[in-house]
């Protein structure tokens, strides 16, 4: 779900750039637009409310999906804590940070240098 949001926020900037290089072109002008593989003519004046409508549904897409993803996480941290599911490495490296948080404070100097 993330790299398709990805994916389209990247289409919606393109989109933009588009829209706001045809803005300033002359309505009248023709252009080329690509659709299902085919460059088909059209004018700048019937290509502009298109993109500017495709950008509007790629947009709430990507809106959908980022709550989408916000409620599986939401969903997937619940679960872990409900059936106490760990990572393997997430236990150590949240232990290891405490035990290297904990050993600073009671070192003197934290040199980090250990003397048998």
């Amino acid at each position: 779900m993330a790299t398709k949001a990805a994916e389209l926020e990247m289409e919606t900037n393109e989109h933009s750039l588009v829209i706001d290089a045809l803005r300033e072109a002359d309505p009248s002008r023709k252009c080329y637009r690509l659709i299902g593989g085919v460059l088909v003519e059209r004018t700048v004046q019937e290509v502009l409310p298109a993109l500017e409508s495709n950008k509007e549904q790629i947009s709430k897409i990507v809106e959908s999906l980022n709550t989408q993803m916000q409620a599986k996480g939401q969903e997937l941290n619940e679960y872990r804590e409900r059936f106490n599911i760990r990572i393997v490495g997430e236990e150590e490296a949240s232990n290891k940070a405490t035990e290297e948080r904990e050993g600073a404070g009671t070192k003197g100097g934290g040199t980090g240098v250990l003397v048998s």
